[in-house]
């Protein structure tokens, strides 16, 4: 194997937080040597070995920030890399392994995340695991995940920004908590965990003692027990990993309905020692007064002491870490706040007096202070769901997906809406293959699959999609179902988007035709359909008419909709369209920031309706002859598209153009006044 290959990856994803990286250049110990392989993975299962520095490093930059790499690397070779990756948020610890310690010890001074200078593999491997050990232990170490809603209005939009992820992280938590469950959803998670910890003898039995003995009234002693279980659960919490936690949908239930039978029920203040990064402080520095929401189960004791101590040694820590105590008071007789529990009598550890927080609760960060021991003082009040700015918008929008039971469509509509589409596909395709064939929601997952093949740009697989559940509809539902207009209306949208507006608007009138008929003239279909129908026009430069179909359609959606709603975006962008094409820069500015405003506050800050918004403004200002901030726009929407959609889509393609036309404007600019 040629030396600037990985030599050995022994599991195929980390689905931990923690991981280890293996530097090996000189000794060859790692690779030959299955049996300090199997010793390393009995506490951290990911390992990862590499006998070249720069393959190395590259595999480290490449691991996301707020995972965890215990790095161990030969004295020769951690000379030159040490430097290089000790500053990366990703390096938890490093370890030297060292036959001439003496030789190569000083050096590794100045580097605060070397553990130590080790001669020997067994002590290399007991330092690992009794290091590791502490840091398991003390899981208010790890990094947080939250959820910023800022309901001031004079907010900058940066912060605003933080709001539309807030809600769609709360409806998700929602979806999969209200989930069908069926007997299998355990075994595939036991199937997943089973692959992940294959040759991992140690986790293979607990993942074999959870495969026979769970049972629901032993969630909280299971998500207590350091295992494979909260391992997994919790990293999939907070990086969002929608495959893993629809997996762990029947656990997050099961822990739900415990902290619920135990929940507290009287007024507590409870504590949490954590550290932190200088960029989560500043956050909450800027949150103040303002709503927080933790992405995982919040771990507290009602001893402040205990909290104290999990912080640790304060003089020891990275510049890059700062202390916080959180002070939490929690009134759990209000009225829509998310259970809090003592576990004390269902954790695994029965000695800690351990308060849990349920996952998506709302708090109020009430102040903010560094104490005289430099210990930064993070006061909170739980919240009801029902305090925030957005509550309107938010049981809007929940309600939209019933309040019942939800399966796989309202699952992948969840998805869709929050700009996933690959992800939201993949549960659709999943229940096609799981209903009968005449089953009544197949045509509804052939529409939804044209739906993301549409948003992707795929218009003839969209066109195939489309035109498969058309032609069920057509033969089992009446002529006006309202299924039909639907189908009429995103098959026009196909036709319009290919230049073809005779068809689109054929289309649309036999949607309109149907909705009309069903539901009259105010529905918000119409109004989507007349939306629709001002495109088609404002392509064929018929702007006074294009913009007469766009006021129809805002008029009827702000009759129906919260004035925050999502859906209001769409039309204020197209009337903001109108007015530049008719060289009213100023007014289509004005539309197109009150489209910003909406979609910033109700949807994820990286859907690709912000990134078309952030586009058209870099458009008006670099008509208006603004050049550097047209640039930050268009960029701002480059980045948005390049993670939402494959390099290949049209709207990719177009807004790189855009970049490199302003790029060279200002070159130009710059060379005349040289």
């Amino acid at each position: 194997m040629e030396a600037s290959k990985r030599l050995s990856r022994l599991t195929k994803s980390n689905l931990e937080i923690f991981s280890i990286v293996w530097l090996d250049t000189c000794v060859n110990l790692v690779q030959e040597n299955p049996d300090v392989q199997q010793r390393i993975r009995a506490t951290i299962n990911h390992l990862e070995i590499f006998s070249a520095k720069d393959e190395c490093e590259q595999y480290i930059r490449s691991v996301h920030p707020n995972d965890q790499i215990i790095f161990i690397v030969d004295c020769q070779s951690g000379q030159d890399i040490v430097p290089d990756i000790h500053q990366l948020p990703q390096i938890s610890s490093i370890y030297i392994y060292c036959l001439d310690k003496q030789k190569y010890e000083p050096w590794t001074k100045s580097f605060s995340k070397i553990k130590n200078v080790i001669a020997h593999v067994d002590e290399l491997i007991e330092q690992i695991q009794s290091d590791q050990t502490k840091r398991v232990h003390n899981r208010h170490n790890e990094t947080l995940s939250i959820d910023f809603f800022h309901a001031n209005e004079s907010s900058e939009q940066s912060s605003t920004a933080l709001n539309g992820q807030f809600i769609h992280s709360q409806l998700l938590i929602n979806c999969l908590l209200r989930m069908k469950l069926s007997i299998n959803d355990k075994n595939e998670l036991i199937s997943l965990c089973k692959e992940e910890y294959n040759g991992n003898p140690r986790q293979i039995s607990i993942v074999g003692e959870f495969e026979t003995n769970y049972s629901p009234d032993r969630a909280v002693w299971w998500y207590t027990r350091d295992s494979f279980l909260y391992k997994i659960f919790n990293k999939a919490l907070r990086m969002q990993n929608i495959d893993v936690l629809f997996l762990f949908r029947f656990f997050l239930r099961d822990l739900e309905q415990q902290l619920k039978q135990y929940k507290c029920s009287s007024t507590i203040r409870v504590y949490r020692g954590q550290l932190i990064s200088n960029n989560e402080l500043n956050k909450l520095k800027a949150s103040i007064g303002q709503f927080i929401s933790m992405n995982s189960f919040l771990s507290t004791t009602i001893d402040r002491d205990v909290a104290l101590f999990f912080i640790g040694d304060i003089h020891s820590l990275d510049d890059e870490l700062k202390p916080i105590l959180f002070e939490i008071d929690v009134d759990p007789r209000l009225d829509g706040t998310k259970p809090v529990a003592d576990i004390t009598s269902l954790s695994y550890f029965h000695a800690e007096q351990e308060v849990l927080i349920m996952l998506g609760s709302i708090f109020r960060l009430t102040d903010l202070h560094q104490d005289e021991n430099e210990i930064w003082i993070g006061q909170m009040t739980l919240c009801s769901d029902n305090d925030h700015h957005l509550n309107q918008v938010f049981e809007f929008m929940k309600n939209e997906y019933g309040t019942g039971e939800t399966d796989l469509l309202s699952f992948g509509h969840k998805l869709k809406d929050m700009g996933r589409f690959d992800d939201a596909g993949k549960y659709y395709r999943r229940l096609l293959n799981e209903l009968p064939y005449d089953h009544k929601d197949v045509p509804r997952c052939y529409h939804n699959l044209g739906n993301m093949a549409f948003q992707k740009g795929d218009y003839d697989s969209s066109l195939q999609w489309y035109n498969k559940s058309l032609d069920i509809w057509n033969r089992t539902l009446e002529t006006n179902d309202p299924l039909l207009a639907t189908g009429y209306n995103n098959i026009g949208l196909v036709y319009d988007d290919q230049n073809d507006s005779k068809k689109a608007l054929e289309m649309y009138e036999k949607a309109l035709q149907i909705w009309k008929q069903k539901f009259g003239e105010n529905h918000a279909n119409i109004a989507k359909c007349y939306n629709n129908i001002g495109v088609v026009y404002r392509k064929e430069k018929n702007y006074h008419t294009a913009l007469k179909y766009y006021q129809k359609a805002l008029s009827i959606l702000q009759k129906l909709l919260p004035v925050d709603h999502p859906d209001l975006g769409l039309p204020h962008s197209c009337i903001a369209n109108i007015y530049y094409y008719m060289g009213e820069y100023d007014l289509a500015l004005h539309y197109h920031e009150q489209a910003h405003r909406i979609k910033l506050k109700t949807l994820p800050s990286q859907h690709s309706s912000i990134a078309n918004t952030l586009e058209n403004i870099g458009l008006i200002y670099e008509c208006k002859g603004d050049l550097q901030r047209s640039l930050s726009y268009y960029r701002n929407a480059s980045d948005i598209f390049h993670h939402t959609l494959p390099s290949t889509h049209p709207n990719v393609i177009k807004v790189e153009q855009s970049v490199n036309r302003i790029l060279s404007k200002i070159m130009s600019e710059c060379a005349l006044h040289e």
